[in-house]
């Protein structure tokens, strides 16, 4: 899927649209250190200065593209209370592949079928995964090449976390 967004800078990688967008916007972030702008930086700093520099044009087919972003970070964001008095997420997502497009199906827990449900949390739990993984090469490789002398520990075992969070 090509975002709908006009990049200024590059020239297409053969990895495909989305990668060759990526490694775009990543070029404007080199182009926003080059240029002496505060660094440290947030997001919306290098956006400015990616838009007033004429580096990154929205289209107005994004439109739709952003208010589907702004409609599932809401309804990640909704929160309903059981009959049990948790708080749980109402709304939940299954990604699927469709006409050849993988697209997010979303559906409310309260009336949601099993086999979605079931296919909502495992790939949540994947997800998850993934992001421990990703933290476990940062850290590793922070303690290698930054502080071998003075490792962090990190615990993947999130056992106590959730009784602790249950208790509370």
């Amino acid at each position: 899927m090509t975002p709908n967004v006009t990049v200024v800078l590059g020239t297409p990688s053969v990895r495909g649209a989305l990668a060759t967008y990526n490694e775009q916007l990543q070029r404007i972030v080199a182009k926003y250190r080059e240029a002496g702008e505060p660094w440290p930086a947030t997001s919306r700093a290098i956006a400015a200065y990616a838009i007033r520099m004429n580096l990154w044009q929205p289209q107005p087919a994004m439109m739709i593209n952003r208010c589907a972003d702004e409609l599932s970070k809401a309804m990640r964001e909704e929160y309903i209370t059981d009959p049990q008095g948790r708080t749980v997420r109402a709304k939940h997502a299954v990604r699927d592949q469709r006409d050849g497009e993988q697209t997010a199906f979303w559906d409310d827990i309260r009336t949601a079928p099993r086999q979605h449900m079931q296919m909502a949390f495992q790939q949540r739990r994947h997800q998850i995964l993934g992001e421990c993984k990703q933290l476990k090469r940062d850290v590793d490789s922070y303690n290698q090449n930054r502080v071998p002398t003075a490792p962090i520990q990190m615990i993947f075992d999130f056992t106590l976390d959730l009784e602790e969070a249950e208790a509370a």
